[in-house]
């Protein structure tokens, strides 16, 4: 068995690895990311068994309470024994399976055929739960860094986060892409920071930097360009729906709800209705960058 340790948006993970594998393969997008001596007590420890096809189907007593479906991936979320249990299943076939303890600091994943992408479910499930009581929150959102700022960008699925983030690199010259799926944020001595994370979707992009947050901006399709700035209210229901998260359990519910407020309270948040256009790009970057040093 052989042990790493990760350390992402300084929160450090440990994993322990078994079995017949491609682990290199596995975790390459997790290499910046690599740390000999972490910095600070690791926040769970992960243990991987790849088992192949051998992999059982199914479980005896497994309860299901929620499944999420996106394109051709399936996360089955329930508990065996009451403890959660998280299944990712891909086209149809089970991928892995996850048992944790209730405080998300231990855990066991069982891979099948398909073990990099088991693997990377499991542990963005792992980090997500184990740090929602630390002021920290896993976005799904784009961003991008200007002038030492991250700007979020968030929405429902196609909405257009990518191509909002693909116009500032294009036409906003000194903006660098931070993550293209599922950054970090967190809470540091009051300031609202977002970090790069090993989890970018279908974009290659696994940066290990941090940026204070310029600014939020929730977008929206339309055939005109629009911006204005949102409401307490319009606010957290924006970053509610964009935080992953186990709501209906209470203490990680009450540890997010406590890192929304936050971040409410010391960030700017815009909505932006727009075109896929230049313009769209260039009204964004003056109203949400407006009076922040250069």
């Amino acid at each position: 068995m052989s042990k790493l340790t990760y350390e992402v948006a300084e929160h450090a993970f440990c994993l322990l690895t078994s079995g017949n594998a491609d682990w290199d393969t596995c975790l390459q997008q997790y290499a910046p990311f690599s740390v000999s001596e972490p910095a600070s007590q690791p926040v769970f420890e992960l243990e991987a068994i790849a088992r192949g096809a051998q992999l059982a189907p199914a479980v005896e007593g497994f309860t299901e309470e929620q499944r999420q479906s996106d394109e051709a991936s399936v996360i089955i979320v329930g508990q065996v024994a009451h403890r959660p249990c998280f299944e990712f299943v891909l086209h149809g076939r089970l991928s892995a399976r996850l048992t944790a303890t209730t405080d998300y600091r231990q855990g066991t994943v069982e891979l099948g055929t398909d073990p990099g992408y088991g693997l990377n479910n499991a542990l963005m499930v792992m980090y997500a739960l184990s740090t929602a009581c630390s002021q920290t929150a896993l976005f799904h959102a784009s961003v991008v860094g200007y002038r030492q700022r991250g700007y979020l960008f968030l929405g429902k699925s196609g909405t257009g986060k990518s191509t909002h983030s693909a116009l500032w690199l294009k036409h906003i010259a000194g903006t660098e892409l931070l993550n293209d799926d599922n950054p970090v944020v967190r809470m540091v001595d009051g300031e609202p920071r977002v970090y790069g994370s090993p989890w970018s979707g279908k974009t290659p992009c696994y940066r290990n930097v941090v940026m204070p947050i310029g600014a939020i901006v929730s977008l929206s399709q339309a055939p005109y360009n629009a911006i204005h700035r949102l409401r307490s209210v319009e606010a957290y229901g924006v970053l509610m729906s964009s935080i992953s998260g186990k709501r209906w359990d209470s203490r990680i519910a009450d540890g997010l709800h406590e890192t929304e407020s936050l971040l409410i309270a010391h960030t700017d948040m815009w909505h932006l209705a727009c075109l896929p256009d230049r313009e769209a790009a260039l009204m964004c970057c003056r109203q949400v960058t407006a009076g922040q040093p250069t």
